[in-house]
């Protein structure tokens, strides 16, 4: 590739070319038995285009973020936007909407790939595989590039595996789930590849554009002629801007393998604050690729409390487990998206209740399926057109509950919902009426040094006092604590939530651990002070924590 030539700067002894440097990707991490088939030169050149292309533009849309980030914090709403209005308003336009393999998705399972839950997954009988390379993935060198061989090995038939313990694994159904990749967001850098620019500026490269380009490089062709296609789940979008990034990169991507526009297929997940009120506006930015929209109720929950950190006690929600899909605010949430989607004729799809079956203990498993039973039951019943679940023991559950409301239909896409009539100030009224309990505090710093261990590990995906948890629900619980100690906030019993209280509590779960030799639970409590105790709020409890632990240990 030729790099485009800069305009020379004139002096005195007459023009001086600015300096121009061929941009380049450099791979800095370990290299691994068969990285080199994920790796190739080819691919790396693929990568190397993205980041020259579409790289400061990311830049620039991760700046937006903080600027909408202090206009919130400093008392302006959001708003559904004026400027794009003539969106909003033109009832002609429409989504692409299902590719090949996409029409019913009444059911979809989540899980990291790692070869073994990849098998897993692909043996469940789930619709769909969301196939995890962000929020249940720790992005780990290792996980990043053994997970795109187990895509790649999956993709073309020849996966197995075989425990430490001798046990064999092998994809045996005989029809398995599609696969929706999910790459990592804009935020998350990729510190174990570097790209150089022309300008011979050196920096990390986007963990976006190394999982999409690798996984899309290798297996867009060989998915197609499996008679699927490469379809991608979209995470942490807060602009109808950063959406039309990845369209861009999707139609490059497209030109650059030679096959046909909109053959990518993308679902975003609303996730964010910000997202929310741009719904209409994403699906027309990425209409030619797009299949649909995901409720994200982890994320979102983690968004407001992110974004009205600072903003005054009314604004501080209660102990997590009273924050579900049934309060007024997290109504409003989903039934704009499904309105919203089905007026563009996209799918809806429904988000992850935490409760997972634990096989040796019954009570558990049936106070589980009882509580996703409710969960999906409510989904379908909204008009919802499928749902994910976290364990495969939990298919049949979520199955029975669209079952019941679809039948023989793939989809409900003929539902509008024009009774729901939803307002910005619907979106914020966080007002839920419940006190925070020592035992809410107690739990929040409990599962995020538990999940920060396990995380730092290199686990992303990980069951906890039988509930699923990802990085989603630790970053509620610290930010929670944050906002707790940064808004005065008291337990119902009168004690302040102060830094010595929540000092305490990390002492005290320390004890309660099991502690073993090589484990991580005094860098997780580290991190944990961090990201909860401290006077500033990281953005994302990821960024510090990757860039201290996961890039020196790999």
């Amino acid at each position: 590739m030729t790099p485009a030539t800069a305009t020379p700067m004139r002096t005195r002894t007459g023009p001086i070319p600015t300096p121009t440097h061929e941009p380049r990707v450099e791979i800095a991490g370990r290299l691994g038995p068969r990285y080199d088939e994920i790796l190739t030169p080819e691919a790396i050149a693929f990568l190397t285009e993205l980041h020259h292309r579409f790289g400061a533009r990311r830049h620039d849309r991760l700046a937006d973020r903080l600027r909408r980030r202090f206009e919130i914090g400093n008392g302006h709403d959001p708003q559904f936007r004026d400027d794009t209005r003539h969106i909003r308003e033109d009832a002609d336009w429409r989504v692409a909407g299902a590719g090949p393999g996409l029409h019913d998705r009444r059911v979809e399972i989540t899980g990291p790939t790692d070869p073994k839950m990849t098998i897993n997954a692909l043996n469940s009988g789930a619709k769909v595989w969301l196939a995890d390379q962000e929020d249940a993935t720790s992005p780990t060198w290792r996980n990043v590039i053994e997970g795109q061989l187990s895509l790649r090995d999956a993709i073309r038939g020849e996966l197995s595996f075989t425990s430490p313990e001798g046990k064999r694994y092998e994809v045996t159904a005989t029809e398995t789930p599609t696969i929706v990749m999910r790459p990592r967001g804009w935020h998350l850098p990729e510190q174990h590849v570097s790209f150089t620019d022309r300008t011979g500026r050196t920096m990390a490269a986007s963990g976006s554009l190394v999982d999409f380009g690798l996984y899309f490089f290798h297996n867009a062709k060989q998915l197609i002629a499996n008679g699927r296609g490469p379809y991608f789940y979209i995470a942490k979008l807060e602009s109808s801007e950063e959406a039309k990034l990845w369209d861009d990169v999707f139609t490059f991507s497209e030109q650059y393998i030679g096959i046909a526009h909109g053959t990518i297929r993308a679902t975003v997940l609303i996730e964010t604050l910000p997202a929310a009120f741009e719904m209409e506006e994403i699906l027309f930015e990425l209409r030619d690729h797009c299949a649909g929209l995901n409720a994200g109720r982890w994320d979102y929950i983690f968004s407001i409390i992110k974004n009205y950190r600072g903003r005054g006690a009314r604004f501080v929600l209660p102990d997590r487990s009273e924050v579900t899909m049934t309060v007024p605010f997290m109504r409003s949430y989903t039934e704009l998206l499904v309105k919203t989607c089905h007026s563009r004729g996209a799918f809806a799809i429904g988000g992850m209740s935490a409760f997972i079956p634990n096989r040796r203990d019954p009570e558990v498993t049936e106070r589980a399926f009882e509580k996703v039973a409710a969960d999906k039951k409510r989904e379908a019943g909204d008009g919802f057109d499928g749902t994910w679940v976290a364990h495969p023991d939990l298919i049949p559950v979520a199955r029975a509950e669209f079952d019941a409301v679809l039948g023989d239909r793939p989809n409900q896409l003929d539902r509008q919902r024009p009774e729901v009539e939803v307002q910005a100030a619907d979106l914020i009224d966080v007002h839920i009426g419940r006190p925070v309990t020592a035992a809410g505090v107690h739990g929040n710093v409990s599962v995020a040094i538990r999940y920060i261990e396990a995380w730092l590990r290199g686990l992303g995906a990980v069951a906890i006092d039988n509930l699923m948890e990802d990085a989603a629900t630790a970053e509620i619980s610290r930010s929670q604590v944050w906002q707790w100690i940064h808004q005065d906030q008291a337990t119902e019993d009168g004690t302040r939530i102060t830094r010595e209280y929540i000092e305490d509590l990390i002492a005290r779960v320390l004890g309660e651990v099991e502690r073993r030799e090589g484990d991580r639970f005094d860098d997780a409590a580290e991190v944990f002070r961090d990201v909860a105790l401290g006077q500033e709020f990281p953005a994302f409890l990821t960024l510090p924590a990757y860039s201290r632990f996961l890039t020196e240990t790999d």
